[in-house]
C-alpha cells in the first residue's frame, strides 16, 4: 500500500502541531511494513525534516523571512504534487492542510482527511475575510472517503458545524514528542520560581483572562513568575495591560527549542492551559511527559485529553483561575499527584498508535 501526502503543512510551517503531526506519522510509517509513503517536497524551512531523512528538499532561505516567501515555496512544490498525483502511482492520498487544488487530479483514488480543530468556525473573528480555511475545509469535509477528527470533541464540533455523517469519522489521539534530557542543563538565566504559559496568546488561548486572574497571586509575591513560551515578543497592548496590573517585571518571554522547552516543563511549579478551545491539546501531554503538574480549562478536548492529570478551572471566570492557581501552589501534595496521574495518563497516547490506527483507516479504503 502506497500513500501519497502532500506538501502544504511543510510549505507553510516552520514549526507547529500540524507539520509535528505528520512528521511523526511518516517516520512511523518508515518503520512499518506493507506501507510506503512518498512525500513530494521541492523547497521547505520546516525544523522537524531538517536532517532530511525523511525528505530530500531544498532549504531555501532559512534564516529570512520576507512577505511573498510562502507564495515562493508554493510555486514550487504545488506542481510537483500536482505531477505526482498525475502519475496516479498511489493508493491513498493524505493532504496536510485545506487546499483543494489536488481535486481535479483524484481520479478515482481515496483520499484521507485530518481535521485538527474548529476554531475558524468557533473563532472567525480571529481571522479576515480573505481567510478562505473554513469554507475550504468545508468542501474536503464533504469530498473525502474518511475524516480522522484528532479528539472526540473535534468530531461532535465537526458534527455540529458542518452536519458530517459521524460514521464518516474516525477519532485518532496524537502523541508526545517532549521528553526530557536526565541532565539538561540550560544556559538562560531563568527564574526559579515560576508558572509556564505556553504558545500562542491570541484570543482563545485566554491570556489576557489568564493574566489577570493571577496579577494578584504575583503582587503578593514579588519572587513568582510567569514565563511565557513562544507566542513572540509582548505587544505594547500586552506590556501596557502587565504594567497596568503591576506585574511587568514578573511576566517574561523566551522562544525556546525542544529541549529548552522539556527543561522549562520540568522545572516549572505548574503549567497553566487557560485556552477557550483545544482540538486536542499537545502541550497536554508534554507537560504529563515532563512531571509538570497541569492546570487547564475544563472544555472542549482538554478534559477527555488530560482526564484526572489535570486541575480544572472555567477558563472565563478569573476567580476560578485565581482559586485553582492557589490551591496547587500552595498543597505540595496535590502538585505530586497531578505529576503522578500525568505520567500515567501519558501511557494512554504515543505516535505509533496513531500510525497504527491511521493505517487501519488507511486500508479500509482499499477492501
Amino acid at each position: 500500500m502506497k500513500i501519497l501526502y502532500d506538501h502544504q503543512i511543510f510549505t507553510s510551517q516552520k514549526y507547529g502541531g500540524i507539520s509535528r503531526y505528520f512528521f511523526e506519522l511518516v517516520c512511523e510509517f518508515k518503520l512499518t511494513q506493507g506501507i510506503e509513503i512518498e512525500l513530494p517536497l521541492l523547497v521547505s524551512n520546516n525544523h522537524y525534516i531538517a536532517d532530511k531523512k525523511v525528505v530530500k528538499y531544498i532549504d531555501f532561505l532559512p534564516n529570512k523571512t520576507f512577505r511573498g516567501k510562502g507564495r515562493i515555496f508554493n510555486l514550487f512544490n504545488k506542481p510537483y504534487c500536482v505531477l505526482k498525483l498525475k502519475k496516479q502511482n498511489f493508493d491513498v492520498f493524505h493532504p496536510t492542510y485545506y487546499d483543494p487544488y489536488f481535486l481535479d487530479y483524484l481520479g478515482d483514488k481515496p483520499f484521507v482527511l485530518t481535521v485538527y480543530d474548529m476554531i475558524h468556525e468557533k473563532f472567525s473573528e480571529m481571522f479576515s475575510s480573505n481567510d478562505n480555511a473554513s469554507q475550504q475545509k468545508r468542501l474536503l469535509v464533504e469530498k473525502a472517503s474518511k475524516i480522522i477528527a484528532i479528539s472526540e470533541s473535534t468530531k461532535k464540533d465537526l458534527i455540529e458545524y458542518f452536519g458530517t455523517d459521524a460514521s464518516k469519522i474516525e477519532v485518532v489521539y496524537l502523541g508526545n514528542s517532549m521528553f526530557p534530557k536526565p541532565n539538561s542543563n540550560l544556559s538562560i538565566e531563568m527564574p526559579k520560581n515560576y508558572m509556564l504559559f505556553v504558545g500562542s496568546r491570541s484570543v482563545y488561548k485566554n491570556f489576557e483572562r489568564f493574566i489577570k486572574g493571577v496579577a494578584s497571586i504575583l503582587n503578593q509575591n514579588k519572587m513568582l513568575f510567569v514565563v511565557c513560551a513562544g507566542g513572540g515578543k509582548f505587544t505594547s497592548k500586552e506590556i501596557k495591560l502587565l504594567s497596568d496590573l503591576d506585574i511587568v517585571n514578573q511576566v517574561l518571554q523566551y522562544n525556546l527549542d525542544d529541549e529548552s522547552m522539556a527543561y522549562f516543563y520540568k522545572n516549572a511549579l505548574a503549567f497553566i492551559f487557560p485556552s477557550l478551545y483545544e482540538g486536542f491539546g499537545i502541550p497536554v501531554l508534554e507537560s504529563f511527559a515532563c512531571g509538570c503538574p497541569l492546570l487547564c480549562s475544563n472544555v472542549s478536548s482538554l478534559p477527555e485529553i488530560a482526564g484526572d492529570g489535570a486541575h480544572y478551572f472555567d477558563p472565563y471566570s478569573e476567580e476560578s483561575i485565581k482559586n485553582a492557581v492557589l490551591e496547587v501552589l500552595e498543597n505540595t501534595t496535590l502538585r505530586e499527584d497531578l505529576i503522578r496521574k500525568g505520567y500515567e495518563r501519558l501511557k494512554r497516547f504515543s505516535w505509533k498508535q496513531t500510525a497504527e490506527q491511521t493505517n487501519k483507516i488507511y486500508k479500509s479504503l482499499l477492501t
